[in-house]
């Protein structure tokens, strides 16, 4: 393209962004400034959710600062992205500061709040947002509902998570769809509460899908219930035979209780079958670099430093409960 402008970069940007090439979209947006063009309103919000999904931090922040030098006054679009971007990053005073700042708060401004907090396992100030939210006359929509059910699901507060959804199962039936449900059954999962659990997907209106027998099967695999545990795998194979990531709790759950049989068993099935697991990743980012993660990775450069830390952690997590739960991961 012969010439882009602000129009055309925004797009190529939010395409990106928004297909959850994130990373490639940081770097579109770097480009942008690099080249001399001028990012606008509409720009901002792009860049900074591309950023907060890769946990950017160093990177969002040059972001913010960029914004503020151009743009000067920053609208609800940009601000909402940057609450979003600093409670996903973990800096939730940050994201407190900044939602403080606003002028006018809409939903999406404490959609952004009350999801960063149950994201961040503050589940109690995360209902006391949605409540001072109600207060101020806001109606909650399908997002905030899920984001305060995660709230209760993650911090355990069964009670007042069931007491929600009856409320507006009651009162607005019309918000719930199948997270919402199966965000309950993580709730109740996740708690022990397997008899409700099971009366819950048992009464649902509609065929429960995988991700509601993952959720029992997490619960179970918290909570060492490996005779239902297995009843929720088998649900699962039975709705796609290739699920690696189930063989392997269950595999877990039955190492937990010593079936070594059992184990061994499901491990010969995932060879026979050619099964391959997916490697899980993460990273983080320290001094603005980059520092990823694989499983089973030999070649991370901080290989042996990691070890060594992983050895004294897993010494003196021994005589805790904590430790069964480290050692099925």
């Amino acid at each position: 393209m012969p010439e882009k402008n602000v129009i055309s970069w925004n797009a190529i940007i939010s395409g990106y962004s928004q297909s959850g090439h994130n990373e490639e979209a940081v770097n579109l947006f770097i480009e942008m400034m690099r080249e001399g063009s001028l990012p606008n309103q509409s720009t901002f919000p792009c860049a900074i959710s591309a950023a907060s999904n890769i946990a950017a931090f160093g990177i969002g922040k040059s972001f913010h600062a960029s914004a503020i030098k151009i743009l000067g006054t920053l609208n609800i679009f940009v601000s909402n992205s940057l609450i979003s971007f600093y409670a996903k990053c973990g800096s939730l005073e940050d994201s407190l500061l900044l939602f403080n700042k606003v002028q006018k708060t809409n939903l999406v401004s404490w959609n952004a709040l009350i999801c960063g907090y149950a994201h961040n396992g503050k589940g109690r100030e995360a209902l006391e947002f949605f409540r001072r939210m109600q207060a101020m006359g806001l109606r909650p929509n399908a997002v905030t509902l899920l984001c305060v059910l995660l709230a209760c699901s993650h911090t355990g507060l069964v009670d007042e998570g069931i007491s929600l959804f009856n409320r507006v199962k009651l009162e607005n039936h019309e918000l719930l769809n199948p997270e919402h449900y199966g965000c309950m059954v993580d709730l109740l999962s996740r708690q022990g509460r397997f008899g409700e659990a099971e009366k819950f997907i048992h009464d649902l209106p509609f065929d429960p899908g995988i991700g509601f027998w993952k959720a029992l099967l997490g619960g179970c695999m918290i909570h060492s219930n490996t005779k239902l545990g297995e009843f929720a795998a088998q649900k699962i194979l039975d709705l796609d035979p290739n699920d690696v990531p189930s063989y392997v709790m269950l595999s877990n759950a039955h190492s937990s209780a010593g079936r070594w049989r059992s184990v061994s068993m499901i491990r010969k099935d995932i060879n026979e079958k050619g099964m391959k697991r997916v490697p899980g990743c993460s990273w983080i980012e320290i001094r603005n670099k980059v520092h990823v993660f694989l499983t089973a990775d030999r070649n991370q450069e901080k290989r042996d430093e990691i070890n060594v830390v992983l050895i004294f952690l897993a010494e003196q997590l021994k005589e805790t409960k904590v430790y069964h739960c480290w050692s099925l991961i």
